[in-house]
């Protein structure tokens, strides 16, 4: 064998070795990548699932259920409330999931509140790790203003919910009239309208020549307005 043969042979020889290595590490690559994914699963959705059926879930993929943590919820009692990884995330094989679990709905003591002031109401709530929810009010003369008349929940029973909603005694409606027009009778007529209408007043006396000695020259509030019973009128007099 000539030199040249035998430099041609080696030749073909390194060739045929290079190919066979290439496909060999091109072989484990594939195999290796083959077989990470191989072992990834899609992570179910657990929310809503008692912890029994999320585990089976979880356990059917190769992962792991962990509590994270409980806390309670309008959900049943140990039903998931949230998780993490989110579903559909890709996960490891024997990777865990956290959740959280449900303690079901807290019930809570709802005190009497029915014949206490508002105020006093809220503090009682605050105690018992409640709070006023929505106060409406009514006009009544049976309950002094600012007293509980009803509450919802009612009292002695249990409740899902923090908030307590009240109804609440504004007192007796206000008497309320219309204003008389005043001006140009005397102190004497002008006082004796408003004897009749249980009005209050008040009197001021000014210099104005141009008007008869004690005529009502000026009033407040203006005739026609609406006034509230509990209001004093005041009224300037001619001196």
């Amino acid at each position: 064998m000539t030199l040249r043969e035998r430099l041609e042979w080696v030749s073909r020889m390194a060739l045929l070795v290079f190919i066979l290595a290439a496909a060999a590490f091109l072989s484990a690559i594939t195999a290796m990548r083959i077989a990470i994914h191989g072992r990834e699963v899609n992570m179910p959705n657990l929310v809503g699932k008692n912890v029994v059926e999320a585990n089976g879930l979880l356990h059917s993929r190769g992962l792991v259920l962990r509590v994270a943590d409980r806390l309670y919820s309008e959900l049943p009692i140990n039903v998931v409330v949230r998780q993490s990884p989110p579903p559909g995330m890709l996960m490891k094989v024997s990777q865990q999931a956290h959740v959280v679990l449900s303690l079901g709905q807290r019930q809570l003591q709802i005190p009497l509140l029915e014949g206490n002031s508002l105020r006093a109401s809220r503090i009682e709530l605050l105690r018992a790790g409640l709070q006023v929810g929505e106060v409406s009010g009514i006009t009544t003369a049976e309950e002094p203003a600012d007293t509980v008349i009803i509450q919802t929940p009612r009292p002695g029973g249990g409740a899902a919910t923090p908030r307590v909603d009240v109804l609440v005694s504004e007192g007796q409606r206000e008497a309320a009239y219309v204003m008389p027009h005043l001006v140009g009778l005397t102190e004497a007529e002008a006082q004796h309208r408003m004897d009749v209408a249980g009005l209050r007043r008040k009197v001021n006396y000014v210099s104005a020549p141009q008007w008869p000695h004690g005529a009502v020259v000026d009033q407040t509030p203006l005739a026609g307005q609406r006034i509230p019973g509990s209001i004093t009128i005041e009224l300037t007099v001619a001196n």
